[in-house]
């Protein structure tokens, strides 16, 4: 019997409502929920996505700012940037457009975000927080991962898994979240020595390596469940392109009981994860106005 497919853009349309909701109630008692992007050198594709995030928050009601700056911006300049909107009590969440230009060291800015506003999870203190199990801002495709799994009512609670990919934005908070969740926890990455001997006994196989059908249905265990965060764009034989993921999904389904597709998986989840975390950096300031 094929794997039931998971529908991460019929989850995230549920999570945007419940964000969507708690937005609203926030707004009517006079606190504005605020995500302020910075975007350092204008590109199409940057501009794209930025667009689209803009899109994103204000369907939920949530305000949003681009500030866009020249390619050419100094890493002191951006600090400063940084550093007046973490003071700014009117912006409730910061996130850091990537890639940065070269001269830019992408993990020493993502620093200077304060900790209660870094929307995407991603300050080093923040992956702390999620190392010794008091997370206060994850990841979002992390969280977007764990949430997948769990709408599977497949308990995490001693199950086997397999992360393969250990990116610092993805298979390391995801090992770390499943962990949290106690479930037995394997991160697979470019040194492992035959990785289909850990991906074959994985009840949960998470995939985030970002190289198309890395993993076949022969590598995976029957009925396990896959999530496939991979997206790559491959060119077809007749010239054509196609969004595929890390897992071969033709050859996958088949064997796995649950499965991601790509796109419609990970992808939406990840987008609605980022706007929950706006509302939880929102809800965190508002928190700590009370206590002042």
């Amino acid at each position: 019997m094929p794997a039931q497919v998971i529908d991460g853009a019929a989850l995230s349309t549920a999570l945007r409502s419940d964000v969507s909701k708690r937005v609203k109630e926030l707004g009517d008692k006079g606190r504005a929920v605020q995500l302020t992007a910075i975007l350092v050198g204008s590109t199409p594709a940057g501009e794209l996505y930025a667009q689209r995030q803009r899109e994103a928050c204000h369907a939920v009601g949530i305000s949003y700012e681009l500030r866009t700056l020249p390619a050419g911006t100094e890493a002191k300049t951006l600090i400063n940037t940084i550093h007046s909107l973490n003071r700014d009590p009117a912006v409730t969440g910061i996130m850091l457009h990537l890639p940065l230009p070269k001269h830019l060291d992408a993990t020493e800015m993502q620093y200077e975000i304060d900790p209660m506003k870094d929307v995407e999870g991603v300050n080093p203190a923040n992956i702390g927080y999620v190392v010794y199990g008091h997370t206060l801002i994850a990841p979002c495709t992390a969280l977007a991962v764990i949430e997948l799994i769990k709408s599977t009512g497949v308990p995490l609670r001693g199950a086997e898994a397999v992360v393969v990919g250990a990116s610092e934005i993805a298979g390391k908070p995801i090992a770390l979240l499943l962990a949290e969740q106690m479930a037995t926890v394997t991160l697979c990455h470019i040194a492992t020595k035959d990785l289909t001997s850990h991906t074959r006994r994985a009840d949960i196989l998470v995939v985030a390596v970002g190289r198309p059908s890395l993993i076949k249905g022969e590598d995976i265990r029957q009925e396990a469940v896959v999530i496939d965060v991979g997206i790559n764009r491959v060119t077809l034989p007749d010239g054509t392109k196609k969004t595929v993921g890390d897992v071969d999904f033709e050859t996958a389904s088949p064997r796995a009981g649950w499965i991601t597709p790509v796109p419609g998986g990970v992808g939406p989840m990840t987008v609605a994860m980022l706007l929950k975390n706006t509302l939880r950096s929102a809800d965190l300031a508002f928190a700590e106005k009370r206590d002042l």
